[in-house]
Order: C-alpha cells, then structure tokens, then sequence
C-alpha cells in the first residue's frame, strides 16, 4: 500500500496494520509540549484526572516564553506553575529564563526533535517541527494534559494536500514569501485538517530556518500539519543540534542518504496538488486582518507604519537577524518609526551580539530584546495604541492580535520589515 510521508510517521506510531484518511487513531507521541499559557490547565486536568506521575519526563517539554520575562503578577504565576510542575516530576526539558527561548525555535535547537518524530504541543504553532520531516500538530490543553498521562493522543488521520514548488527565487524572496503566498492563494481555510506536503526543487534548495516558516506557518491555513521530506539538509542540521538520539531511535528506517523512510512514495494519494514557479513570487506582505490577505510589496508602497518587529517563532533566527542586519547596517531607522528585534532563543541572542548583529540594530535606532514571544500575541514589549500600524515578520495578523483592537499589522519577511523601519513605510529591500 503507498503512503505519503505523514501517513508513513502515523502508521509507525500505531499499532495498526493500515490506515487510511479518515481513520481515527490512538498515537503514541515522541515529545509533548506545553507554554506558560497552555500548560498550567494542562497541569490541573492532570492533577484533576488523578494523575501521580507523566509517561516520561524526557519526553516533556515546558517552555515559559510567551509571557517571559513576567510582565505582571499574573503571567509570573503561570510560569511559577510550569516550574513546580517541572520540579515535582522531573522533567528534563524544563527551560528557565536565560535558557529559554521561543518554544518552536528552541525545541529543534537543543535536538529535541527530528525526522519521523510524532510531535504534539498546546500552541498552534507546533507544526514547525514538519520542517524536520516530523508530524507534528497542535492540541488543546486537554489533550496535552492526556499525553503528560498516558503519551499517547487521539488523531484522525489526515489527507495529504501537495504544494509543489520550483524556479529560482528572486534575491530577497524566502520561505516566509512562498508560504505567504500559498496561504493568499488558498485562503485560511484552504488546508482545513490536511496535512500540507511541501516540496519540489525550490524546497530542496532551502535554507532549514526557511523551511521551519514555511511549516510555523501550515495552521494559517487550516493544515493540520506542514511536513517537508527529510534530506541531507535535514540530517545535517539535526547532527549538529545533537539529535542523534531521536534519529537513531526513530520508528522510521533511515537508508543510504539517511532520511528516505520520510519519503512519500511515488504513487501517495493526494487530495489535491498545486504548484508554484517562485521566480514569479514578490517578497510579499499579508494585509489586516488575515494572513490570507497576501500580496506583492509593491501593491503596500503607500502604507505608513508605526512599528517594524522583526522576531517570534516564523522570523526570530538567526538568518533572520543577519538579513536584517544586512539592510540597516549604515542606516537609521526613521524618526517616526519603533523598531523591535528580538532573537528567539539565548543561543540566537549570543550569536547575534558575537557577530556584531546587535550593535548594528542599536545604532541604526532599534532596539534588541531577550528572548520572548513579546508583540506576536500582543503580550509584551511592543504592543499597539490605537490606530497604530506594525508591519512584523509574525505569522498572524488578526484583528487585536499585537494590541488595540483599532491598530493593524502587516506580514512580511525580516528583510521587508528592515526595509521599512528606515523608510517609515512599507518597503521593497531594493530601496534601501
């Protein structure tokens, strides 16, 4: 029977024979995630059900980032929760600040997860992991609280929708833009429960912190995942994260060229394909209030901004950092204009103030944070007055989403948002 890649990682995760889209299934789960907002209800069903000890406290993780550093006494109790949860149990993969960092950048940097992995995570934004050849979906709190119990979780069996890409893209178009404009073209519903496979030869040339936006951003979508087939790419990045254990471990079998069991067969079912040249995609900008809302920069030259925030799990790495540096290194950021950096995790933090990034986002007049989810979710450290515009290499621009209910924000990858922080206004990088 053929299967595609993410069929192959939930059969292996069963004790089925087959499967088939549609089929409900009880999964065993390699990573459990839980953030300082999703998991202290996770923690008190566990407590609720009764529950004395996780299924394996290697297998948890508890990242404190969308609140932190606390910005009032209430998100500094959630955190306070994680941290005595983490204590009673022993869990291993518990990330205080100064350790910390964006859950969804963080977790594939300390090697915690990789190809063939089935990944679960109260936060939508768990589909990043797809980026390693990995299912990995978001679930509600609840469902986390069950996997702590039992490490296993309830799925139906998705189908696979086929993305397509090729052409050589223009100079400042990425992973960010590809996404974007697939999410346009499909709308935020277009992948409704399916799980989007990327691929084609304008994904097998992409930069890893390229393809993780591309998956970060499946469930803008609808997708109930984002997978990209492991490769030598894959295999590269997951050596030098320390994610050997998790590969050698694998329910998936790893051939010559390591990563071919992560491979959709030739003859996989699709429910759809589509394709796309991406030497015709524009580095593009997504308009309030959706991330479907999608087009070229060129079409928002007009549009004033308030604000530029380069960060969160989508654009926070360490790439990122480097294309905006390379745009504002020089330059001043325009007088009317707050522009926010902030680095996803300690380690991108480092790199960045190592390489001089951070001295060149301060003298061009921004400013440079610790690690935190901070603006995305309008939490902290840079939220919106009313009326205000963002232009932020986030991955979700719903109404209210960084603030005032009144002020609107604009998608972009990290070189247009540079762009724009010295011009005061949406920007192509070329103008600079």
């Amino acid at each position: 029977m053929s299967y595609t890649i993410t069929e192959k990682i939930l059969l292996k995760h069963t004790d089925k024979k087959s499967i088939v889209p549609g089929d409900f299934i009880y999964a065993e789960i390699d990573m459990a995630l839980g953030n300082d907002i999703t998991a202290p209800i996770a923690i008190k069903e566990f407590e609720s059900a009764g529950a004395r000890k996780v299924f394996n406290r290697k297998k948890i993780a508890l990242v404190p980032d969308h609140f932190t550093p606390a910005k009032d006494k209430k998100s500094a109790d959630q955190a306070k929760i994680l941290k005595e949860f983490a204590r009673k149990h022993n869990i291993e993969n518990y990330f205080e600040i100064g350790r910390m960092g964006v859950e969804h950048v963080l977790l594939p940097e300390q090697g915690l997860v990789g190809p063939g992995q089935l990944i679960i995570g109260a936060d939508s934004h768990t589909c990043t992991y797809g980026a390693l050849g990995a299912f990995s979906t978001g679930v509600g709190s609840t469902d986390l609280a069950a996997g702590f119990i039992t490490g296993r979780v309830w799925l139906k069996v998705p189908e696979s929708m086929k993305f397509i890409y090729y052409g050589k893209p223009g100079k400042w178009t990425g992973g960010k833009d590809f996404i974007l404009h697939t999410i346009g073209d499909i709308g935020v519903d277009g992948a409704l429960y399916r799980a989007m496979e990327f691929t084609g030869e304008a994904i097998r040339r992409l930069p890893m912190d390229d393809r993780f936006a591309m998956c970060n951003m499946a469930i803008e979508a609808g997708g109930k995942s984002g997978i990209i087939e492991a490769d030598d790419a894959t295999i590269k990045y997951c050596l030098a994260s320390g994610t050997r254990d998790p590969i050698r471990k694998s329910k998936i079998s790893y051939g010559a060229g390591m990563g071919q069991g992560t491979r959709s067969d030739k003859d996989a079912r699709y429910c759809e394909t589509r394709e796309y040249d991406v030497s015709k995609i524009e580095p593009q900008v997504s308009a309030p209030h959706l991330p479907s809302n999608a087009g070229a920069v060129s079409k928002f030259k007009k549009i004033n901004i308030d604000q530029s925030v380069i960060g969160s799990c989508t654009n926070g790495r360490i790439s990122d950092l480097r294309i905006a540096a390379k745009i504002l290194k020089g330059k001043k950021v325009d007088s009317g204009v707050r522009l926010i950096i902030i680095p996803a995790t300690q380690k991108i933090y480092v790199q960045a103030m190592e390489e001089g990034l951070a001295d060149i986002f301060i003298d061009s007049g921004g400013v440079f944070s610790t690690p935190s989810c901070g603006p995305c979710l309008g939490g902290h450290l840079g939220i919106l007055a009313k009326g205000e515009r963002a232009i932020a290499t986030t991955n979700r621009n719903f109404r209210g989403r960084m603030g005032h209910p009144e002020s609107e924000v604009y998608l972009s990858n990290p070189a247009v948002a540079a762009a724009s922080a010295i011009k005061g206004r949406i920007a192509h990088p070329d103008e600079i």
